[in-house]
């Protein structure tokens, strides 16, 4: 029986790739022109039935276009929201068919590229959608396979990510850890190599944790403070004052979540809260945000200052001029690092308990694969560092190995 052709497809937070394998070898798709990662990211413009993605998605956003632009929207697999219907671009759309329609271009990209028809995909999948809740990980797969078919394939199979970019890690006798450090996600793979390249893994293991919670954790501590958080607001019953109520902040530094900020109510309780504020310049651009929905452009900010941080040390800055001319925020690196400390160490403690279901003493792994643009950031890789002292980190082909590991296996898959 001929095996029917298989797409692997990288379906991430932030960023997607597809390819299959071409002579033993990974080849991923151009999606865009020099580019083999696409964002996961998708724009409905007003009243045109027509869904952008990609960086064109994110040109419609920054150009100023009448429309609705989303992002993170694995996020969403396993929770409610996800079959929750929005009038966007003219008609009404759950988010489930936003995906499956994600995962069509895909499809369609891939095979005009390709000159083949794929009728299965070879999709990875994190090691856990949702932390310590099995019951939302097994919904999250069924919600992503149901997205697969709706695309219009015929058959899907997983594997875990940090298992695929192992199959596309080179080849190293010893002990080792693959690292995925997602958007949404930070998954482990320990495994053992032989010297004959053989690799046998020993265990996986995951965490809801990954590069939008660092944005989210940076934006709430450096960015919402100047919208009003933490800013007092007048009691008009009872006198006295109280902090602003953290739920407004909290949803605007959360990628998911932005899309639906931009109600009548929450920009009537903008305005109330500015109304009644003790730092009324604060709350007005709490009030200019909502109102003139530049929640993703805010998201955008931050995540370049996460990057300039990492870059550029004490020079770096979150730049805030679409705020306010000259406004910005001092991001050096070790302000950084000290902001997302809890979270690199929850990622810390992950990767220990992935080795110890292995079996394995931390000072043994030889090498350390670091694989997801969150991977490359330097308080990730100190806690790496940190955890297995003797250990060679590697970060080459970080932002494409799980897409490059899927290609490999996909021929395989449904054999």
């Amino acid at each position: 029986m001929t095996a029917p052709n298989t797409l692997g497809i990288d379906f991430g937070t932030s960023n997607s790739a597809a390819g299959i394998a071409v002579a033993g070898r990974p080849w991923l798709v151009e999606m865009e022109p020099g580019e083999q990662t696409l964002p996961t990211a998708v724009f409905f413009a007003e009243g045109a039935r027509q869904m952008r993605i990609g960086h064109s998605a994110a040109r419609a956003l920054i150009s100023g276009e009448e429309g609705r632009f989303m992002r993170a929207l694995k996020s969403l697999l396993g929770t409610s929201l996800l079959h929750e219907e929005r009038r966007l671009g003219g008609e009404r759309i759950s988010f489930a068919a936003i995906i499956a329609r994600f995962l069509a271009n895909l499809k369609r990209r891939a095979e005009a590229a390709t000159h083949m028809q794929f009728t299965h995909a070879l999709s990875g999948r994190p090691v856990r959608f949702h932390s310590n809740d099995p019951g939302r990980n097994a919904q999250a797969e069924k919600d992503l396979r149901a997205c697969y078919l709706e695309a219009g394939f015929e058959d899907v199979l997983f594997m875990y990510e940090p298992e695929a970019a192992l199959r596309a890690a080179a080849p190293s006798p010893g002990l080792g850890l693959i690292v995925d450090i997602g958007g949404g996600t930070s998954d482990f793979t320990a495994f053992e190599q032989g010297a004959d390249g053989a690799a046998r893994i020993l265990a996986s293991h995951g965490i809801r944790l990954g590069g939008t919670d660092f944005d989210r954790q940076l934006s709430i501590q450096h960015v919402m403070p100047l919208l009003g958080r933490g800013s007092l607001i007048r009691n008009t019953f009872g006198g006295g004052t109280l902090p602003a109520p953290n739920r407004l902040f909290n949803d605007l530094a959360t990628w998911q979540m932005i899309p639906f900020l931009y109600s009548p109510e929450n920009r009537r309780a903008a305005k109330d809260l500015a109304a009644n504020a003790a730092e009324p310049e604060k709350l007005a651009r709490l009030v200019t945000v909502l109102e003139d929905e530049l929640g993703h452009e805010l998201a955008f900010a931050v995540e370049r200052g996460k990057i300039r941080a990492n870059d550029a040390g004490d020079s770096a800055a979150i730049d805030l001029k679409l705020l306010q001319r000259g406004l910005s925020v001092p991001l050096p690196g070790a302000e950084m690092n000290q902001t997302l400390a809890d979270q690199t160490r929850a990622i810390g403690v992950c990767a220990a308990e992935t080795l110890d279901q292995a079996g394995i003493d931390a000072v043994r792994v030889d090498r350390i694969v670091m694989v997801g643009g969150s991977s490359l950031l330097a308080p990730v890789q100190a806690e790496m560092r940190l955890l297995c002292p003797n250990a060679c980190v590697e970060t080459e082909n970080a932002m494409t190995a799980v897409a490059a590991g899927l290609a490999l296996a996909a021929g395989a898959a449904f054999s």
